[in-house]
C-alpha cells in the first residue's frame, strides 16, 4: 500500500500533535526547562488547533479501515486540541512550585491528548480501544504526578490507584462486550451491528442486545454514570487540579463522542431493551448526581457529582435521537457537549489559577467573601456556575434548551419531568456557592489574587467566559457549523 502525501493531510493535527511530543521530550533529554517545555506543548496544541479549524471545511476521508477524519471529528480535535492547551497553561504556574521534575507532565498532556484524538476520529472498536488506553495510561500518570512531592496538596497516589483499578474493570467490560459482537458479525466496525442479520447463525437477539448493553456499560464507566460513577468524587478530590480538568472536559467529551458514533452507526436503539437501560440510567445519573452534590462542601465533589448529572443529560438527547427524524437530537448532544466543556474548564481554571500543586483551595469555604476580594475572578466563576446551572443568556441554557427541545420531538416526557427536577435541585447547590462568595470575609485573605502573577491564566478564563455569554446571546454561528457537521454522524 502506497501512502502519499494526500493521504496525510487529513492526520494532520494527529502528527503536530505527535511531533509536539517528540520535540518536548527531546528537549527534556538535552537540558530539562520548564519553561521550554510548557511552551513548546503550549504552541504544538495551538498549532494543531489550527491546522483542524483549516481542514474542516474540505476533508471527509476515512484515512484507514480504523479512522474517519470528516468535519464532525474534525470538529471535536478542534475542541480537544484547544482545550487542552487551556489546561497546559492553566498548568504552568501550579505546577511551578512542585519540589520535582515537572516537565514530563506536559508530555503525558500531550500524549492523553493524542488519545483524544484518535478517539473522536474512530468508527472501529480497534482505533476507539487504542485511543481509550493512551488517553487513560497518560491521565494515571497525570492524576498521580505530585505522588513524590512532599507538599502534595491532595492525595495523588490514592485517586491514581482507584481511577486505575476501576478503569481496568471498565475496560474488560467494554472488551468483553466487543468480543460478543465480533463473535456475531465477524467483524469490529461500529456499523456491524446492523447487519447482524445476515451473518449470524444460531444466534438470538439476546446475544445481540448483551453484546450492546456491556458495551454501553463499559463506556458508562468512563462517563460516570450512575450507577457506574462511585469512582468520579473520590478521583477528582484526590488529583491534581489540572488533570481533575482533563479528566472533567476533554476526557468526558471524547468518550461521548465514541458513544454517540457507536449508537448511531449501530442502530442499537432499535431493540426496545436497549432503550429502556439508557433511558434508566439517565435517570439514574440527573437524579443521584445533582441529590449526592447536595451534601458536599468540597468545590471538586460538587463539580463531579455535578458532571454525573450532565452526562444524564445528554443520554436524554442520545435516546430522542432514535425518535426523531433528522439531526436534531446530534445537534443536540454536539452543542451541550461543546458548552459542558466550557463551562467545567472555566470552573476549575478558577480553581486552578488560585491553587497551586502545595495548596489547593477546593472548599467552598475558601471561596467565602471573593466578590469583595477579586471581583474579576468572581465574576468568571459565577459566571460559570450559573451556566451549569442552565440560567438565561449562558451557554448551558442555550445548552439544556437544545436537549430539552430534542425531549419534546420525541415525547420522552417522563425524562423531561427528570430533567425538570434534576435542574431545579442543581440550581440550589449552584447557587449555594455563588452566595458564599457574596457575604463578607473578616478572616485573612486565603490565596492571592493578584492578575498579574498568572497574566496568561486570566487571559483563558477572560476567553471562556466571552465565549459563555456569547454563545448564550448569539449562538446561530455555532449552531450553523453544528447543524452541517452532524449530518456525517447520521
Amino acid at each position: 500500500m502506497n501512502i502519499t502525501l494526500a493521504d496525510l493531510i487529513p492526520l494532520l493535527p494527529l502528527l503536530i500533535t505527535t511531533g509536539t511530543v517528540v520535540v518536548a521530550m527531546t528537549a527534556i533529554g538535552i537540558k530539562r526547562n520548564y519553561t521550554l517545555t510548557a511552551v513548546i506543548t503550549i504552541a504544538g496544541l495551538l498549532i494543531a488547533t489550527l491546522s483542524a479549524a483549516f481542514l474542516m471545511p474540505t476533508t471527509n476521508s476515512q484515512v484507514t479501515p480504523l479512522m474517519i477524519l470528516d468535519q464532525y471529528s474534525l470538529f471535536f480535535i478542534i475542541v480537544t486540541c484547544a482545550t487542552a492547551m487551556f489546561i497546559a497553561i492553566f498548568s504552568y504556574p501550579y505546577l511551578a512550585d512542585l519540589d520535582d521534575n515537572k516537565e514530563e507532565y506536559f508530555l503525558l498532556l500531550g500524549i492523553a491528548t493524542i488519545g483524544a484524538i484518535v478517539m473522536v476520529s474512530s468508527n472501529h472498536f480497534v482505533s476507539t480501544i487504542l485511543g481509550l488506553e493512551t488517553l487513560s495510561m497518560s491521565l494515571y500518570g497525570m492524576v498521580a504526578y505530585p505522588v513524590h512531592s512532599e507538599k502534595s496538596a491532595k492525595f495523588p497516589l490514592e485517586a491514581s490507584v482507584k481511577y486505575l483499578v476501576l478503569s481496568a474493570a471498565a475496560s474488560g467490560i467494554l472488551l468483553f462486550g466487543i468480543a460478543l459482537v465480533y463473535a456475531q458479525t465477524g467483524t469490529l466496525q461500529f456499523a456491524s451491528v446492523v447487519n447482524v442479520a445476515n451473518v449470524t447463525e444460531g444466534l438470538s437477539a439476546g446475544f445481540t442486545i448483551a453484546a450492546l448493553i456491556l458495551v454501553f456499560i463499559g463506556i458508562a464507566f468512563k462517563l460516570s454514570l450512575a450507577p457506574f460513577h462511585m469512582w468520579t468524587p473520590d478521583v477528582y478530590e484526590g488529583s491534581p487540579l489540572p488533570a481533575t480538568t482533563y479528566l472533567a472536559t476533554i476526557g468526558k467529551a471524547a468518550m461521548f463522542v465514541v458513544l454517540l458514533r457507536f449508537i448511531e452507526a449501530s442502530e442499537a436503539l432499535t431493540f426496545e431493551s436497549f432503550v429502556l437501560v439508557v433511558s434508566l440510567v439517565a435517570t439514574a445519573s440527573i437524579l443521584a448526581g445533582n441529590l449526592l452534590a447536595l451534601l458536599q462542601d468540597n468545590l471538586k465533589r460538587i463539580l463531579a457529582y455535578s458532571s454525573i448529572a450532565h452526562m444524564g443529560y445528554l443520554l436524554i438527547a442520545l435516546v430522542a435521537s432514535y425518535f426523531v427524524q433528522g439531526s436534531i437530537s446530534v445537534e443536540a448532544v454536539t452543542f451541550y457537549l461543546v458548552a459542558y466543556v466550557i463551562m467545567s474548564a472555566g470552573a476549575f481554571g478558577v480553581a486552578s489559577v488560585v491553587s497551586s500543586s502545595e495548596r489547593e483551595f477546593d472548599s467552598i469555604d475558601d471561596y467565602k467573601g471573593l466578590f469583595w476580594r477579586s471581583p474579576w475572578l468572581a465574576v468568571v466563576f459565577t459566571g460559570m456556575l450559573l451556566s451549569l446551572a442552565g440560567i438565561p443568556l449562558t451557554v448551558g441554557f442555550i445548552g439544556k434548551f437544545y436537549i430539552f427541545f430534542a425531549g419534546v420531538e420525541a415525547a420522552l416526557w417522563v425524562l423531561l419531568a427528570v430533567l425538570i427536577i434534576g435542574s431545579g435541585i442543581g440550581l440550589y447547590y449552584y447557587l449555594r456557592i455563588v452566595y458564599r462568595m457574596l457575604l463578607t470575609d473578616d478572616e485573612e485573605q486565603r490565596f492571592d489574587v493578584a492578575v498579574g502573577n498568572n497574566l496568561s491564566s486570566h487571559a483563558v478564563l477572560a476567553f471562556l467566559l466571552v465565549l459563555l455569554v456569547v454563545l448564550g446571546v448569539y449562538p446561530t454561528p455555532v449552531v450553523s457549523i453544528i447543524e452541517t457537521i452532524s449530518t456525517y454522524i447520521l
